[in-house]
């Protein structure tokens, strides 16, 4: 009994004194620089919010047109629906300059390019110029220019750990070349709110962040119906096209 009394003593001891050594705090005087620069690498995934004419002869634009491929032809009373049924993962590099503005809150500017894909699934089959057979959605490729400016708001840090939120606008343009016989043509640019959350840890040499961000589209980006040679019904069924990007981050600094 009393040598078992003994180990326990001696676990809660070394317990106690383990507990209270004190761990070794990376880069205290990091966050009390003025101005500090970084780099940023995500993986990211675009989506679109979608307003439909329901239906689509609600569009004043609207003419039908006969088309000999087409074994069911759109009429003004038909709903024509488009969505993104699947997020295909894309790719973000940026450039971090950030600026202290307060004990807690710094302001941060983050150009990078961004590079993804939507693909819209139509309620009916999808016929390209030219095409003899109909393809199983409508693929839109982006090449952003991002400009975020965003407020960044840090919580108390805890030993070499530090969470914060991130909010803010951001205008990104888009530098793919988008073709007049497009059947989905996009406007190239975009203005954007943006809210995240992430998590600093400081290490020896550097400050390590994983950051998840959601941008909201605040403008209509929906371009021009195609020329006449293609089928304009996939477009002019649209009447509000918002873009929507999520990203994951990983900022080095």
């Amino acid at each position: 009994m009393k040598k078992n009394f003994l180990i326990i003593l001696i676990v809660l001891i070394s317990f106690q004194a383990f507990s209270q050594k004190q761990k070794v705090n990376h880069m205290t005087t990091f966050d009390d620089k003025l101005i500090h620069f970084g780099f940023s690498l995500g993986i990211n995934t675009l989506d679109f919010g979608v307003t439909h004419y329901n239906p689509i002869g609600t569009n004043p634009e609207f003419s039908p047109t006969t088309w000999p491929l087409d074994k069911k032809q759109i009429a003004v009373g038909d709903y024509v629906r488009a969505d993104v049924s699947q997020l295909i993962p894309g790719f973000t590099v940026g450039i971090i300059s950030s600026l202290r503005l307060t004990k807690d809150l710094d302001l941060r500017f983050l150009p990078g390019l961004s590079f993804g894909e939507r693909q819209l699934f139509y309620n009916i089959p999808v016929w390209e110029k030219d095409s003899y057979q109909p393809l199983q959605y409508y693929s839109i490729k982006s090449t952003f220019l991002d400009f975020p400016l965003l407020l960044k708001y840090k919580a108390r840090r805890i030993n070499n750990d530090r969470p914060y939120i991130v909010f803010g606008p951001a205008y990104r343009q888009d530098i793919s070349r988008t073709g007049k016989e497009d059947l989905v043509r996009l406007k190239n640019g975009g203005f954007y709110a943006e809210i995240g959350a992430g998590w600093d840890h400081y290490f020896a040499f550097f400050r390590f962040s994983v950051e998840a961000k959601m941008s909201l589209g605040l403008n209509n980006i929906l371009g021009d119906p195609p020329g006449v040679s293609q089928r304009q019904y996939y477009s002019q069924a649209i009447k509000e096209l918002r873009s929507n990007i999520f990203t994951l981050s990983f900022h080095f600094e």
